[in-house]
């Protein structure tokens, strides 16, 4: 079956373990736009973080960011779909999060660019600091209107927000998910994406449809193709719906451990090793 939609997460994936998208990546990414296939951004990324990559390389397939809550064109900002998290989840989440010591993160604005807001950090808490610090990086001049701080989120939160997350080092962040499994349920949908070797995770909390996966099929849907004609490439536990909806799921040679029995997904190269390159060559471009 012929490949027309490739799906590709960022951080870890597309990008490299500094951030950069490779030569080779980027080639690769244009040689399969040309041979007629569509190439889609699928990021737990804010739209706003994401956006400026999507611009980049001139794609036209909206953006999946949020983890799947949010789809929307990175050009005109017409959004395509939004699945936003119920007000009162959450400021029960915000409260089961200020109970644990663990600072929120409110992502917000689903109509607009996008906006990242915050109340607090609490001292000590680096990787939130380094989390808001390198968001002001890649947004840049726009970083003023795109990042802020309120005096209270639970005073802000008068509407339903896109998501919120948390960010700490791994066990933090895993003893929290845990935690919040027990409290909130099916309330709301946890994704963990963990970083082991800087010691780093982000806990994303959404609507309890939001997935990767859903966003991806939405799209797939909306230009008239089949699960078999998709691609998609990922490394992380919140790339497991979409990998498994793709029919031809790749893994990264850096993905968690655990991901590599969860399905029949092919490997490919490290993320500094150009795997998403490796794919796409493999997979799209030979005859």
């Amino acid at each position: 079956m012929t490949i027309r939609l490739i799906a590709l997460d960022l951080d870890g994936t597309l990008l490299d373990s500094r951030g950069r998208l490779s030569e080779r990546n980027r080639a690769a990414v244009a040689a399969a736009r040309q041979k007629g296939a569509r190439v889609a951004l699928v990021t737990g990324r804010r739209f706003r973080d994401a956006r400026p990559l999507a611009l980049e390389l001139g794609l036209d397939v909206p953006v999946i960011a949020h983890n799947g809550a949010l789809t929307k064109h990175a050009r005109t900002l017409e959004t395509v779909a939004a699945l936003l998290m119920p007000r009162g989840a959450a400021h029960a989440c915000i409260r089961l999060g200020r109970s644990r010591g663990a600072d929120a993160l409110v992502s917000d604005d689903h109509t607009g660019a996008g906006l990242l807001v915050y109340d607090h950090i609490s001292e000590g808490n680096t990787a939130l600091a380094k989390y808001v610090e390198w968001s002001r990086r890649v947004v840049g001049e726009d970083a003023a209107e795109a990042i802020r701080r309120v005096p209270s989120l639970e005073e802000y939160l008068d509407h339903d927000p896109l998501h919120i997350a948390f960010s700490g080092g791994c066990d933090a962040m895993q003893r929290l998910a845990e935690e919040m499994e027990r409290e909130m349920g099916g309330s709301v949908k946890l994704l963990l994406t963990l970083y082991p070797k800087p010691d780093f995770a982000l806990l994303d909390v959404l609507h309890p449809s939001a997935s990767k996966g859903a966003g991806l099929a939405a799209v797939a849907e909306e230009y008239g193709l089949t699960s078999a004609e998709v691609l998609a490439v990922g490394d992380n536990h919140n790339d497991l719906e979409m990998l498994e909806y793709a029919g031809t799921g790749v893994l990264m040679a850096n993905a968690d451990p655990t991901l590599r029995g969860r399905g029949h997904f092919h490997p490919t190269a490290s993320n500094d090793e150009d795997g998403v390159a490796e794919a796409i060559e493999r997979f799209v471009l030979r005859d």
